[in-house]
């Protein structure tokens, strides 16, 4: 784009030249002409934008449109992936926070409180001072097997593999996470170079293609991932059962995409077409996938195992239970990702209409595994759409112990939702391996501002705790939280989403509408126990 600007300046240069020597009109080559390339030229040479550095001049349109507009018109109007006012603001709040640009609005509360769907935390008469202390709260994630626990952050960067994103955004990610003390989930693309170059915490992702831990069959290599997990940086490892964009289903690398590097990262072949099965090969009922886990706890030298699932068939999440309960083995923690979530490309059906959302998904998550009194030693991480802190209080509130986010980490790295994801022209740099594009995104910069954003979210969830007079994120519970049911019904997430009694799950009488999911799960397969004839 760059070098069709500079043909565009000599072109209009010359043609404006040319006009001005027959119709004596020089003067508009200093008008017009040269200041559009003084601009262009300061354009390209600027790392803080990376839409204009990569796009000189044209750029700047989508800025000058935001000035022009009125800003409640921005609020409402401005398109989102999910239509959701409460989105389209949490957006505007990213950039700022990432910025450390002022993110207060004024004019009151910019939602329709008596909208069906509005939800809010209630303060306290006498809220807590807020301690310079506790502004950064931690989580132990480590059960009784663990030999390397890890103190994590309450918020994290989800799963963005490098191949999907470039690799500046992978190293401004993992930049951030240096700077601010918290982790960087690698995604199932492997853990590259560009995981590692910048020194941030790493949750290393093992998806069903096992990518960096694979044989040339494509099955699992207990040498290879053994090679990678005890490197210094990876604190955690996860295997990756689905995901929200397209639970239950695989995915295809085409093999014109398969360069050098590609292949080395990920333990390929060059040149040919690399698939993700929509099922892992290395185990196929509950009871082989705790055994798996416990493989890669030894492999590793006793780093947290866990892993990560969109909740689809409930009776399949209790098998795992109920094999936790006969074993003993169990997952140091378990990631729950949204139907809703996910940021990569996904058919429409899929990202749409398959998995279960994330508040459902995790209420159920921590009442099954409180349910079967497993809760004590296992973390519960919540993955999808999380932008603010108020996120972060809901999430917690429901049963999670820590979040992690994919697309608010991207838009703090300057991605401005174009939604060319999946065609390597992404105008930022973020999703796209065109040097021409990534390299204006300034990774120097870029990871202070992820930095900025992490802290400033956690920073508000914990004055959201503070004002409602809670000290510590394990303080938190639904009652916490109320959502407007209709035009004149308020409901808590207790009442939304009741709790389960400790060890509830474990003997007959069962509470109510969970009998079914527990006849039809055995430890011994993911499949139905109960046939219909």
């Amino acid at each position: 784009m760059r070098t069709k600007f500079i043909y565009l300046c000599v072109t209009l240069t010359f043609c404006v030249g040319a006009i001005s020597f027959f119709f004596h009109a020089f003067l508009w080559v200093f008008i017009i002409i040269i200041p559009i390339i003084l601009l262009g030229i300061k354009d390209m040479t600027q790392t803080k934008h990376s839409l204009i550095h990569n796009f000189p001049v044209f750029g700047r349109m989508r800025w000058w449109a935001e000035w022009m507009r009125p800003k409640i018109y921005q609020y409402f109007i401005e398109s989102d992936t999910d239509g959701t006012p409460y989105n389209r603001l949490s957006r505007n709040v990213i950039y700022q926070r990432s910025k450390k640009a002022t993110d207060t609005t004024p004019f009151g509360t910019q939602l329709n409180v008596y909208e069906t769907g509005y939800e809010w935390l209630n303060h306290s008469i006498s809220p807590l001072p807020l301690e310079k202390g506790i502004l950064d709260p931690r989580v132990t994630v480590g059960g009784p097997d663990c030999k390397q626990p890890y103190m994590a952050s309450i918020f994290n960067v989800s799963a963005l593999s490098f191949g999907s994103l470039s690799k500046n955004a992978i190293m401004a990610l993992n930049g951030g996470a240096k700077i601010g003390g918290f982790a960087h989930n690698t995604g199932e693309g492997g853990l590259s170079p560009y995981h590692l170059m910048q020194g941030g915490d790493i949750i290393w992702q093992i998806g069903t293609g096992y990518f960096g831990c694979r044989n040339p069959d494509g099955t699992f290599s207990g040498a290879a991932f053994a090679e990678r997990a005890v490197l210094q940086n990876v604190k955690m490892i996860e295997i990756k059962l689905s995901q929200g964009a397209k639970p239950g289903h695989g995915g295809i690398l085409p093999a014109a995409k398969v360069t050098d590097e590609i292949a080395k990262i990920r333990l390929v072949e060059k040149g040919k077409d690399v698939l993700s099965p929509s099922y892992h090969k290395v185990f196929s009922t509950p009871l082989e996938l705790l055994y798996f886990i416990k493989q890669l706890r030894e492999l590793s030298g006793g780093k947290p195992i866990g892993f990560k699932l969109c909740i689809g068939q409930k009776s399949q999440f209790i098998a795992i239970c109920k094999a936790m309960k006969q074993t003993k083995i169990m997952p140091d923690f378990i990631t729950v990702d949204g139907g809703e979530g996910g940021t990569g490309a996904a058919p429409l059906e899929f990202s749409n209409s398959v998995g279960m959302p994330l508040r459902e998904g995790l209420a159920f998550v921590y009442d099954a595994l409180n349910g079967f009194g497993l809760k004590k030693h296992i973390k519960i991480i919540a993955s999808g759409k999380v932008h603010t802190g108020f996120d972060l209080v809901k999430n917690l509130s429901l049963g999670a112990d820590m979040c992690s986010g994919a697309r608010s980490m991207m838009m703090a790295l300057g991605c401005i939702q174009a939604l060319e994801c999946n065609t390597n022209t992404c105008p930022t740099g973020v999703a796209t391996q065109n040097p021409n594009l990534y390299n204006g995104l300034d990774v120097n910069l870029k990871k202070v501002r992820v930095a900025n954003f992490q802290y400033e979210t956690v920073k508000s969830a914990v004055e959201l705790m503070s004002a409602a007079g809670i000290k510590h994120p394990d303080n938190l519970h639904r009652s916490h939280i109320y959502r407007r049911v209709s035009a004149n019904q308020i409901q808590t997430y207790a009442e939304l989403y009741p709790y389960l009694l400790k060890g509830s799950l474990l003997e007959a009488p069962y509470p109510q509408g969970w009998e079914f999911d527990l006849m039809q799960s055995t430890a011994d397969t993911f499949e139905n126990t109960i046939k219909y004839t």
